[in-house]
């Protein structure tokens, strides 16, 4: 779960991280009274979104008086940033966040993320901050800082001395960013983080060090358990596809193909994916119900994949193990005989009581396609419907 950037500042503030005066708004007056709050002669108006690349993209406005704070926010208001990011579907702005100027003296990177490789959180830091860091893996890789913290002991305050060392930071300026550094762990650490980000870190030409932009990210299976950080999803910033299935249970991620997947088990739902680009398609999702493909359950995914409109066939791949092939064919002849689709439907079964589960759908007298492997599957499914980019190019013309 990803959260605002005024949020991340808020969460990292309380864990003793300094970041500049700032206020939010939903209009562009409640922008300039927030400008006239925070006082100066510089302002920053950021679209608060979730992506990166907002600048490029037209998502940050510097302001040098309350006339330009007015009509940069107006600007914003209900437009779609789209960035390298965002994919083309970009982000609907709803709120901007107005932050007091600052001035910069140096900028830098300081990144908490989850090694999965070592199992352990990692410190990454950069002496050149500013830009992404892909962009500073590329351009400046011998200014990138990585420091593995012991799980046992946490980040020690010698650690993060020498994080800061590394970085350039000496002087009156250590003991600044050495709170940052730590401060930020901590939040990673109790708040059941998986990403935090300062990017910048700046250091003021008064001395100061100051979290000038902020992303974190959070473990969606430990929410249960932080619902001060559930209450700030923002569901206007995900795919409504992927927050429906969030809801219902089921692990769903959208795609822009034309052939749906309904599938158990993330492992196979990759294979089955890619199978369909073997064969020629394009997925129009990733889709894994689990386990448990109860009659419900089915009817959910079936109508869950049916609400995209994109979709002109819909490939059930299930390989039973625990799970029986004839409960998944009674869930899929429940779930079509109670919502029928207009689509192809594909079923491929594979595993226990294969036999006993093909005989329930030849049964049902529904139209259903059936297949023994999942290459046969891929490509009854790419051959029942149009290729997609047929359909895009058909769209095209049509409009």
């Amino acid at each position: 779960m990803d959260i605002h950037e005024y949020q991340a500042k808020e969460i990292l503030q309380g864990f003793g991280v300094k970041v500049p005066p700032g206020g939010l708004a939903y209009s562009p007056e409640q922008a300039t009274y927030r400008a006239h709050e925070i006082g100066g002669d510089k302002w920053v108006v950021k679209a608060q979104v979730h992506t990166g690349g907002r600048g490029k993209a037209g998502g940050v406005k510097v302001c040098s008086d309350e006339h330009e704070v007015f009509d940069a926010a107006n600007a914003m208001f209900g437009k779609k940033l789209v960035t390298h990011q965002s994919g083309p579907a970009g982000k609907i702005v709803y709120r901007v966040y107005i932050e007091g100027g600052v001035e910069i003296e140096r900028e830098l990177y300081l990144g908490f993320v989850l090694d999965r490789s070592t199992e352990r959180i990692m410190v990454v830091a950069s002496s050149e901050g500013g830009m992404e860091i892909e962009e500073i893996a590329e351009d400046e890789p011998e200014s990138i800082v990585r420091s593995l913290i012991d799980p046992a002991v946490g980040l020690t305050e010698f650690q993060a001395r020498e994080i800061a060392f590394e970085l350039g930071i000496t002087g009156k300026q250590m003991q600044q960013a050495v709170a940052t550094i730590m401060g930020s762990y901590r939040a990673f650490r109790d708040l059941d983080a998986t990403m935090v980000e300062i990017n910048p870190l700046v250091l003021t030409t008064d001395g100061n060090i100051l979290a000038l932009d902020a992303k974190m990210g959070f473990d969606d299976n430990a929410m249960f358990r932080r619902p001060e950080i559930s209450e700030l999803r923002d569901k206007s910033q995900e795919d409504p596809r992927e927050t429906r299935a969030a809801d219902r249970g089921l692990s769903y991620v959208g795609l822009e193909g034309n052939i749906g997947c309904i599938v158990n088990g993330a492992g196979l739902a990759m294979a089955t994916m890619d199978m369909i680009k073997t064969s020629g398609g394009e997925p129009a999702n990733f889709l894994d119900i689990g386990g448990g493909a109860s009659p419900e359950r089915v009817a959910k995914a079936f109508r869950l994949v049916r609400s995209d409109e994109n979709v002109d066939a819909i490939l059930v791949n299930i390989f039973a193990g625990i799970n029986r092939c004839d409960w998944v064919a009674e869930g899929v002849v429940e779930a079509l005989t109670n919502n029928p689709v207009d689509v192809p439907v594909i079923v491929r079964l594979a595993g226990t009581n294969v036999d006993e589960g093909r005989q329930i759908i030849a049964d049902s007298g529904l139209p259903i396609l059936m297949a023994t492997t999942l290459s046969e599957a891929a490509k009854i499914s790419v051959g029942s419907c149009p290729r997609h980019e047929d359909k895009i190019n058909h769209t095209a013309e049509a409009a």
